[in-house]
C-alpha cells in the first residue's frame, strides 16, 4: 500500500486564487456599494477619498481576502466615526462593513 502523495505546494496557500473575488456576487456588490460612495457628491471630500481606499484594499491582489477584508473595515470604521459624515453616508458605511463582516 502506497502512501498518499503530498498536496502541492500551491495546493497549500491559503486564500483565493488572485482574480476570483470579483466573479463572487455578493463581493460585486460591496465594490459596487463602496463606488457608490465614493462617487457620491453629497459627501465629503475627505469620505469619498477614504472610500476609494477602502475599495483600493479589497482590491490588492496576492493579498489574503481576509487581511483585505480587515484592511477595509478599519478604513470604513474610520470614516463612519467622522463628524462631518452625512445620515445617508454613515448608513452606507455600517451596511458595507456589516456585508463585509459576513462574508466567508
Amino acid at each position: 500500500m502506497t502512501a498518499p502523495a503530498a498536496p502541492s505546494s500551491d495546493a497549500a496557500v491559503a486564500g483565493p486564487t488572485p482574480g476570483t473575488d470579483a466573479e463572487v456576487p455578493e463581493f460585486k456588490r460591496i465594490l459596487e456599494s463602496i463606488s457608490e460612495l465614493a462617487d457620491d457628491p453629497s459627501v465629503p471630500r475627505n469620505i469619498r477619498r477614504g472610500a476609494q481606499a477602502a475599495k483600493e484594499e479589497l482590491s490588492k491582489p496576492r493579498v489574503p481576502r481576509d487581511v483585505r477584508i480587515a484592511s477595509a473595515v478599519y478604513v470604513l470604521d474610520d470614516l463612519a466615526n467622522d463628524p462631518n459624515l452625512p445620515t445617508h453616508g454613515r448608513t452606507a458605511i455600517w451596511s458595507i462593513i456589516s456585508t463585509l463582516e459576513s462574508f466567508p
